[in-house]
């Protein structure tokens, strides 16, 4: 939001007993203040600590609405680096200056409409633009004619896909999957549904930053490196067309 400029507290500061003026009245500020918190304190049953504590609530629910907010796994669509139970932090800062999930991101959602009346956790694969195919010769998933090895983060034992497909991301959208591939129900399963399977990216809620809870299993999540060397789109276009 702009602000205006105020000229008027500049020019007051150049003045001679500019400090005592100020002070003065930082001093008839502070006293009503004191005698606001103490008329509420007075009112409040519990006092003081009925008041700390309603100041620490009120803390945490803009904390939980603007920064950042809890959930819990509860599926194993996520193993094995999200188990059943694990208590996680999703950032809801990461997209909100300018900045857009990346491929490799673990995401939160909202479902509504086009996966379920919930929110969903899964990792991003495909940004808009993406041209994303299941599967390559060695049944590696392919994005923008780079194949992806996510041996690091996919379940063992799970294919990066039994389901063929062969989507182009529309702007604006994402296409999620999760990293226990047989146990997840994501982008894939949704392709004949409205959206396509896509997730709006203004339906994001944020990105998972960290696993809290259990304490033996906290750890900060951090985006692999498997997409790394995939090409943004419109490269991938240029140089498909420079080879035809």
């Amino acid at each position: 939001m702009d602000t205006e400029a105020q000229p008027t507290e500049r020019d007051r500061s150049s003045r001679p007993f500019a400090s005592e003026e100020i002070s003065a009245t930082g001093g008839q500020e502070g006293r009503s203040r004191f005698a606001l918190a103490s008329r509420i304190t007075d009112w409040l049953p519990g006092g003081r600590i009925s008041l700390t504590l309603l100041v620490c609530l009120l803390f945490l629910l803009l904390l939980n609405a603007f920064v950042v907010q809890p959930f819990e796994i509860p599926s194993g669509s996520m193993e094995r680096g999200l188990r059943i139970g694990d208590r996680v932090l999703v950032n809801k800062l990461a997209y909100r200056f300018g900045a857009q999930p990346r491929r490799g991101d673990v995401i939160v959602f909202d479902g509504t409409g086009y996966f379920g009346d919930a929110d969903y956790i899964k990792r991003v694969v495909g940004v808009g633009k993406d041209h994303v195919v299941c599967c390559d010769k060695e049944g590696r998933i392919v994005v923008n004619g780079r194949s992806v090895d996510e041996s690091s983060f996919l379940y063992p034992g799970d294919s990066p896909s039994t389901v063929p497909f062969d989507v182009v991301v529309p702007p604006g959208t994402l296409f999620v999957l999760g990293d226990h591939r047989s146990k997840s129900s994501d982008s894939r399963d949704h392709l004949g549904s409205p959206g396509g399977g896509m997730v709006p990216v203004g339906d994001v809620v944020g990105r998972a930053d960290w696993i809290v809870w259990p304490a033996g299993h906290a750890t900060r999540l951090h985006r692999p490196d498997a997409y790394a060397r995939v090409p943004a789109a419109q490269e991938a276009s240029t140089r498909a067309g420079a080879d035809g």
